[in-house]
């Protein structure tokens, strides 16, 4: 049976297809805390810290608390959302609710970027941290990628109980991590010297002292890109709907729960590790290794049983990125997972593995294609740019793709308030519409300053050359393959509810 929906074509397919696209419940509140701070911890060991380079302390400082206010907006129409709308869709399944399938697949687009790209910042930081421990050369980078995309999709695919499992250890495992560092750290801070020493000119001020917006408010805003790394991917939850056991309660107090754990942890690390006698905020601005830096500073040469003690606590660090770089391709799998099921995506994409029910192929196609753009990087970049470069790049891609998802979800928020006001909400956002309309204009300042940094540009014109493509693949032939996966159908029935 064929239904027609602005322009659109759906067709019913037989239970063998579903069945072949099963997902296990499995998560509680607690496995979702884990899969949100999971997420996002490693954005504390690596990538904010380029935000120096541009702002400053004060202007990285600033910038997060703008970038903190933007993501509580965001997570409690989330919040609100998520057990209001549970499908694996998450941002997609918001949109095509309230904005119908176009709106649907261009934030589903946006999110993709982030979800693909975002794993390969994690593990091109993860590089970094291996190399700098074990004294491998730039060369060996990609050797440290590959392995850990073949270690980690492995795990995502043997299972929703073990990979689960394996987010919850190495989450509570990076938070002690940071704990251990912030008390390691204490007795070395001498904030004014160290934290305060970029100048206007962005070089380094010897004996530091130096003002706290050396770029002034223009390095505020330059900086918001690199605050979002605090806090990105913190709204991945909804993707675990439907491996949630009772998503309705759980997914609001997971997701408000984690918010919570991650802008304790950024405030504290924002004044603990530039502050580092011997760190400082200039050396920060280009370093792929932040915390392995405050180590070595702390630790010097010590060893302890014939182990360098910083290199041992910076592998220990790894743990955070590892967290992150797990977890997200998690969410990578189901977002690619739940597009590809209702036909947006090619539907070979969503058939789940046989015997653990996780969707194998999406995981392996996203990593595949991630890899690729960190090899064009490395060799387009590597030799000219530096490792700053590519990780950067990566970065302000992932951003960027990340920044317009959050505008359309913030558009599917209000739009669900004012037209669909039916539909059962188990929770509601405290900040209601002014929160959502807050997160949508702090998110169009931060993808504005992104395109007016020329470093970026071009990686940020490709990303939106993709979602251009993406929206005439849609157009020519997408549109005409629509499943009625449960989100479509959802939507089918709003729409009816509401005409």
């Amino acid at each position: 049976m064929a239904q027609q929906d602005t322009g659109v074509k759906y067709a019913s397919k037989d239970k063998g297809y579903f069945e072949q696209r099963q997902l296990k419940r499995h998560a509680g509140v607690w496995s979702l805390w884990a899969l949100g701070v999971g997420a996002v911890i490693s954005g504390q060991f690596s990538g904010w810290n380029l935000g120096f380079a541009v702002g400053g302390w004060g202007g990285l400082a600033i910038a997060s608390a703008i970038i903190a206010v933007m993501y509580l907006g965001l997570t409690f129409s989330i919040a609100e959302m998520s057990p209001a709308l549970p499908h694996t869709g998450a941002a997609y399944s918001f949109a095509r609710t309230t904005m119908g399938p176009w709106g649907g697949f261009v934030t589903g687009l946006c999110e993709n970027v982030e979800y693909v790209l975002t794993p390969a910042v994690v593990v091109f930081f993860m590089g970094s941290y291996l190399g700098g421990i074990f004294e491998t050369g730039p060369e060996f980078q990609p050797i440290w990628w590959v392995l850990g995309y073949v270690v980690f999709v492995a795990l995502n695919i043997f299972g929703v109980a073990l990979s689960f499992g394996v987010t919850l250890i190495v989450t509570l495992l990076a938070l002690a991590v940071l704990v251990f560092f912030y008390i390691a750290a204490i007795p070395h801070i001498d904030f004014n010297t160290w934290a305060l020493n970029v100048g206007a000119d962005g070089n380094a001020i010897e004996g530091g002292n130096g003002p706290l917006l050396p770029m002034g408010w223009t390095g505020v805003l330059a900086a918001l890109p690199f605050a979002v790394w605090l806090f990105l991917a913190i709204e991945q939850l909804p993707l675990a709907a439907e491996e949630s056991t009772d998503p309705k309660k759980d997914m609001p107090a997971g997701i408000m729960l984690g918010m919570l754990t991650l802008i304790v942890s950024a405030a504290i690390l924002l004044v603990i590790n530039p502050s580092i006698a011997g760190v400082g905020s200039h050396a920060l601005g280009t370093s792929g290794e932040p915390i392995l830096d405050g180590f070595r500073a702390i630790y010097g040469d010590a060893t302890m049983f014939g182990l360098p003690i910083a290199k041992a606590l910076a592998l220990a660090a790894v743990v955070g990125l590892i967290a992150s770089f797990h977890t997200i391709i998690y969410a990578k799998g189901r977002q690619i997972y739940s597009l590809s099921r209702a036909g947006y995506f090619p539907t070979a994409l969503s058939v789940t593995h046989d015997t653990h029910k996780t969707p194998h192929v999406a995981m392996i196609a996203g990593s595949v294609l991630a890899l690729a753009i960190m090899l064009l990087l490395f060799y387009g970049l590597g030799q000219e740019g530096g490792g700053a470069a590519i990780g950067g790049t990566l970065l302000n891609m992932a951003v960027f793709g990340a920044m317009c998802s959050y505008v359309l979800q913030g558009v599917s928020f209000i739009l669900l308030r004012t037209n669909h006001k039916h539909i059962e909400r188990p929770y509601k956002s405290p900040f209601g519409v002014p929160g959502a309309v807050l997160t949508i204009l702090i998110a169009l300042v931060t993808i504005y300053y992104q395109l007016t940094d020329p470093i970026y540009q071009r990686s940020v014109m490709w990303v939106a050359v993709w979602i251009a493509s993406g929206v005439f693949y849609f157009a020519l032939f997408g549109r005409t393959k629509l499943i009625l996966s449960p989100e479509e159908e959802f939507a089918l029935q709003q729409k009816e509810k509401k005409g």
